[in-house]
């Protein structure tokens, strides 16, 4: 167990020491995030590579402290592919297609690490279908949530804990360490990106949060005495997924591509609102902590009770669906010091 929070301890120290690192070399090449006036209303421009310093953290600690196994080295290769990929398109240069083939790509070297989707009763070819949709669904929800500082990472953090509980509950010490790992890396990145922020994750970071918390969900085991207990995933990383979800329901219902950038974000919607921006990232941090904690709940009680949470959540997020959908984000101009950088290439 020692070595599992020393996995945690390095990997906030190597976050706490290399992010400032990274900050300097993005300033250094000029990959920065400038305001516009528009979408984008920090004062002055904010160095991306966050990210690049999360994974390296992530990695490091890893190779002090584990031993890979072939699902491990999987996960790490198809990490190291998205973050390759954010890089590229933090420079501005890839179309959204050209992003999804790089995503797809990241998720068929998981399949042949043997990391998947497995329910006994459906078929292997819709085992994998459902595969390339969670784990392409969850890259670009955590994409999409980066659109106020502090804000994805401290969802990812709590979410990564949520499944290291469950990882913990089970005795799966590759997946607790990793997650351990991943949730030190994004608590060191904190430091420097919460409001006002000195440096943003970028593609980078937000590709590769999703891509480890996707596959470690699946990995993961979540056995109790009914079947329900399938949603535990689910409901521990419920907060980028609704949002995703949202988002595309209010383009969709506003006649936009699904895929096409707009302010129909719920953190950007409390914004308008009248929520400050740490109001918001608390809030959404506590939903997260509550939605994850719902999801564990569902392998300790019986099928009724499992029903019943169940219900509850459907019910609490269509009033949500409703309440947010009635907030009017036709207001132009500054909104605040936020970062609402919502580029087309980024709702790819």
């Amino acid at each position: 167990m020692y070595l599992l929070g020393l996995t945690f301890i390095l990997s906030l120290l190597l976050a706490i020491y290399g992010v400032p690192i990274a900050r300097q070399a993005a300033l250094k090449y000029g990959i920065v995030d400038a305001p516009d006036g528009k979408l984008k209303h920090q004062r002055e421009p904010v160095p991306y590579f966050g990210g690049l310093a999360i994974y390296l953290a992530f990695l490091m600690s890893l190779a002090f402290t584990f031993e890979f196994r072939q699902d491990v080295l999987g996960i790490i290769l198809g990490g190291t592919i998205v973050v390759m990929l954010g890089l590229i398109d933090d420079f501005g240069v890839l179309t959204p297609s050209t992003k999804l083939l790089g995503q797809l790509l990241a998720v068929f070297v998981l399949i042949k690490s043997g990391i998947q989707i497995q329910i006994a009763a459906l078929p292997e070819w819709l085992d994998i279908l459902l595969t390339v949709f969670w784990m392409v669904g969850l890259i670009n929800a955590f994409n999409l949530l980066d659109i106020m500082d502090g804000l994805s990472a401290g969802v990812g953090a709590i979410s990564a804990t949520g499944l290291l509980v469950a990882a913990l509950l089970q005795g799966d010490q590759t997946i607790a360490f990793m997650l351990a790992a991943l949730i030190g890396s994004l608590l060191g990145f904190m430091k420097y990106n919460w409001q006002p922020a000195k440096i943003y994750m970028g593609d980078t970071g937000a590709m590769f949060i999703g891509l480890l918390l996707g596959a470690m969900a699946m990995i993961g085991q979540y056995p109790s005495a009914h079947p329900l207990s399938l949603l535990t995933p689910v409901l521990i990383l419920g907060v980028p997924i609704f949002d995703t979800l949202f988002v595309m329901y209010i383009r969709y219902r506003r006649g936009l591509p699904i895929f096409w950038g707009s302010p129909d974000h719920i953190a950007i919607r409390l914004r308008h609102w009248g929520m400050s921006v740490p109001q918001i990232v608390i809030v959404s941090y506590v939903s997260t902590a509550v939605v994850a904690g719902i999801g564990l709940l569902l392998m300790a009680v019986g099928e009724h009770g499992a029903w019943a949470l169940c219900l509850g959540t459907i019910g609490s997020l269509l009033a949500a669906t409703v309440f947010l959908g009635k907030i009017d984000v036709s207001r132009t101009g500054r909104t605040g010091s936020q970062r609402e950088s919502i580029e087309h290439h980024k709702a790819a």
